[in-house]
């Protein structure tokens, strides 16, 4: 028996990707955590730095209205997704995902032939995205997670993610 204070393994769900047919970069994180989750919205824990670096370093004002944060992406040809579409976890922690499964990532590149690279938030969806899809030879970049946990200085998460500058 389960106490009321034991976590256990929970079924994780993907969201649908943001991405037009515009799309030039597709940033890749892991599954959603469970702020996310609770929200309905990417990167919605409040210390995840996600929204505050791209609203940054696109010259924005920032904004918490998440169709806003959506429009951004699109105007600037990001398309955002995760690299697994379904997983067991208890925690919001890459390193407790179980039994996952990836998203068609394949499918969703052909529907988006115009992204020409793609970006990891954070070295864990990087390790899922080689280990299903070693056959995608996109350009591709490991960017520091902006997750709360990867604790790292603001100004560095900022400066490793200039690139999205140039899309």
């Amino acid at each position: 028996m389960i106490s009321e204070n034991q976590e256990t393994d929970l079924p994780i769900y993907s969201f649908a990707p943001i991405a037009d047919s515009q799309s030039k970069v597709l940033i890749l994180g892991t599954i959603p955590g469970k702020e996310s989750l609770k929200a309905n919205a990417y990167y919605a824990h409040p210390q995840n730095a996600f929204w505050k670096i791209v609203f940054n370093l696109l010259d924005l004002p920032f904004s918490t209205d998440y169709q806003v944060r959506r429009n951004v992406l699109l105007q600037h040809r990001i398309a955002l997704w995760d690299v697994l579409s379904t997983c067991e976890r208890r925690s919001s922690l890459d390193n407790d995902i179980k039994m996952e499964q990836p998203n068609d990532i394949h499918s969703f590149l052909s529907l988006h032939p115009c992204v020409a690279k793609i970006i990891f938030n954070g070295k864990g969806s990087a390790r899922y995205f080689r280990k299903y899809f070693a056959d995608i030879t996109l350009a591709n970049q490991i960017l520091p997670s902006t997750s709360p946990v990867h604790a790292i200085k603001w100004e560095l998460k900022l400066a490793a993610w200039q690139i999205i500058k140039y899309i």
